[in-house]
C-alpha cells in the first residue's frame, strides 16, 4: 500500500461560503471564516492505494489480489481490464480533532461542506498521481455503497480494506462494523483505466442525492440488469 500524505489544497472562501449558503450576517461569515482558518492550519488531507491485478473472473464478480469481490457491474467494467487500484482518499482526521463540536447544527454542516473541499483535493491529487505514474489515460471508479445497493453492496468496504492492508494506520481512516468510515468526509474504490464515461450515479435511482454527478440513465440500468440475468 502506498500513502500519499502530503497534498496541497486551497480552500476557496467565496465558492465555499456560497455552497454552503453562509448568509450576510456578520456573525456568521466570521464563524465561518473561523473554521475555514483552522481547517487551513490544521488539514491533512491523505490518500492510499494499492495496486492489483484480477486473478479470476467470477459469474458476478472478480478476485484481486486474493479478495473475491462481488458486484455484476463491478464485473462487467472490468471484464477487459487486468489492472485496477484499490484506494481511500480522506480529508483526514486531523480537522475533526482540531475542531470542538459547539452543539451547532449550522456549524456542523458548514464543517463537513469545508471536510468535502479537503476530501476533492485528496481524491484530485491521487487520480493525478496514478494517472502520471502508470501512464493510465482514461479512467473510472467504483465505490462500495454507491447508488442503489445491489450495485456493489456497502459490506465490500471490509474486503476492500482487507485488501488495502492497515488503512487506519497509514491514513487515519476507521472502518466501523456498518462499513462507514470516520471520517465521514473520506472515498474508498476501485480505480480502473475505461474506454467509456462509466459513474455509478447513472445508475442511482436516488433522485435527492447532494453528491449526484450524472444524471440517472434508464436505458443504461436496464442493461446491466439484463447483462446481469
Amino acid at each position: 500500500m502506498t500513502l500519499l500524505d502530503v497534498i496541497p489544497f486551497q480552500l476557496d472562501a467565496a465558492r465555499l461560503m456560497n455552497k454552503a449558503h453562509v448568509t450576510a450576517d456578520q456573525q456568521d461569515q466570521e464563524e465561518f471564516y473561523r473554521l475555514l482558518a483552522l481547517a487551513t492550519q490544521a488539514g491533512r488531507p491523505k490518500a492510499v492505494y494499492q495496486e492489483a491485478f484480477i486473478e479470476e473472473r467470477l459469474q458476478a464478480g472478480v478476485v484481486l489480489n486474493g479478495f473475491a469481490f462481488h458486484s455484476a457491474v463491478l464485473a462487467q467494467n472490468l471484464a477487459t481490464v487486468e489492472r485496477v487500484f484499490a484506494f481511500v482518499a480522506t480529508c483526514g482526521a486531523e480537522v475533526d480533532q482540531a475542531r470542538k463540536p459547539d452543539g451547532d447544527m449550522l456549524h456542523d454542516y458548514w464543517w463537513d461542506v469545508i471536510k468535502a473541499a479537503m476530501l476533492e483535493s485528496a481524491w484530485s491529487f491521487l487520480q493525478r498521481h496514478l494517472t502520471e505514474k502508470y501512464d493510465l489515460q482514461k479512467t473510472a471508479s467504483m465505490s462500495p455503497g454507491s447508488g442503489d445497493a445491489e450495485i456493489w453492496p456497502i459490506q465490500q468496504q471490509k474486503m476492500l480494506f482487507a485488501l488495502l492492508g492497515d488503512v487506519q494506520s497509514q491514513a487515519g481512516v476507521v472502518l466501523t462494523d456498518s462499513s462507514l468510515m470516520i471520517p465521514n468526509k473520506s472515498i474508498s474504490g476501485i480505480l480502473f483505466p475505461t474506454a467509456v464515461d462509466f459513474r455509478t450515479c447513472r445508475l442511482c435511482h436516488r433522485r435527492e442525492c447532494p453528491s449526484r454527478s450524472a444524471a440517472f440513465d434508464a436505458s443504461l440500468c436496464e442493461s446491466m440488469h439484463q447483462t446481469v440475468i
